[in-house]
């Protein structure tokens, strides 16, 4: 048996067990919706070749649809989550549409721009609640069928979605769309000379990627019971970014992996260290830019390759 299959499967076994074991479950689930952000954006960065500063927008926004539906509206929580999902595709695809016209630092600098428009949308809205945000969300129940007050039930949903994420992206990438996609990131005008509609295709990757990243944010909302601006700030795309680099673009496990780490560290050192956590944060990432160039699972790949 492959030492990957040995290692996917004892790292599902420990997903499973995790809560079960006493592992707190709303860190658990905190943990996976970022992971499932940082896969999201891993898809437009790793595998398209795009960087996006403004993918908060998505996370957030689906965030505060959700929340709002289930508070204001009384929405039920897959109907309200589905609904938050469509409203980040819905936002992916408008963004994408101006930003994709653009390459490099000028699709950067729009997609930040963009995104800080919905930010300021979300501070004024008289039904985001501002700088209070919304608080207080109900999980509700899945289709009326499971009750999701319990942290324990609540992990198991969220492991399967991001399990659904992981599997999805992964069969994206290895389809003939993902190949495309990897031929635009490798070398766009080399993908125009053989015939490809290269701007279709970015903007398909893109309106995945803030859909996905969107169910993230809709999950982490019903998690935590709050939505606040800190979903929408452009923190929360640099964050991402860190992520992604940290475990290694263009890898699979790479974000999960960033994701893990930079949770685990702002979760179990702000206690310690307070506002500081921020700076060791920073030290980790410059320290992996300095001895792993390919991020942590990316240079694990590259060793592997090498022997």
């Amino acid at each position: 048996m492959r030492p990957a299959t040995v290692a996917l499967g004892i790292a599902l076994a420990a997903a499973f067990a995790a809560p079960l074991i006493g592992v707190y479950p709303v860190f658990l689930m905190k943990l996976l919706c970022f992971a499932m952000f940082a896969c999201a954006f891993n898809l437009l960065l790793g595998f398209t070749g795009m960087l996006s500063f403004g993918h908060a927008a998505f996370f957030g926004a689906a965030a505060y649809a959700t929340g709002w539906l289930v508070t204001a509206r009384g929405w039920g929580t897959l109907p309200a989550i589905l609904a938050g999902v469509a409203a980040a595709a819905a936002l992916g695809a408008a963004i994408g549409a101006l930003a994709i016209r653009r390459r490099g630092i000028y699709f950067a600098m729009i997609t930040m721009a963009l995104a800080q428009l919905v930010y300021f949308v979300c501070l004024q809205a008289p039904f985001t609640g501002g700088e209070n945000g919304l608080q207080g969300l109900p999980r509700g129940s899945l289709a009326g069928l499971l009750p999701l007050k319990s942290d324990v039930a609540m992990y198991y949903v969220v492991l399967a979605a991001f399990l659904g994420v992981y599997a999805l992206i992964r069969r994206i990438v290895h389809s003939p769309f993902g190949q495309v996609l990897k031929a635009i990131r490798e070398n766009e005008s080399r993908a125009v000379s053989l015939g490809y509609e290269i701007e279709r295709y970015k903007l398909v990757a893109f309106v995945l990627s803030a859909t996905l990243a969107g169910l993230a944010g809709s999950l982490k909302a019903l998690v935590l019971g709050f939505v606040t601006l800190s979903d929408v700030l452009q923190a929360n795309s640099g964050e991402v970014i860190l992520m992604t680099l940290l475990g290694g673009t263009g890898t699979f496990l790479g974000p999960v992996v960033g994701a893990g780490l930079v949770v685990t560290l702002e979760e179990y050192l702000s206690d310690v260290v307070g506002g500081w956590v921020t700076v060791i944060i920073g030290a980790v990432f410059v320290a992996c830019v300095l001895l792993f160039r390919r991020g942590l699972v990316g240079e694990l790949a590259a060793l592997r390759s090498r022997r």
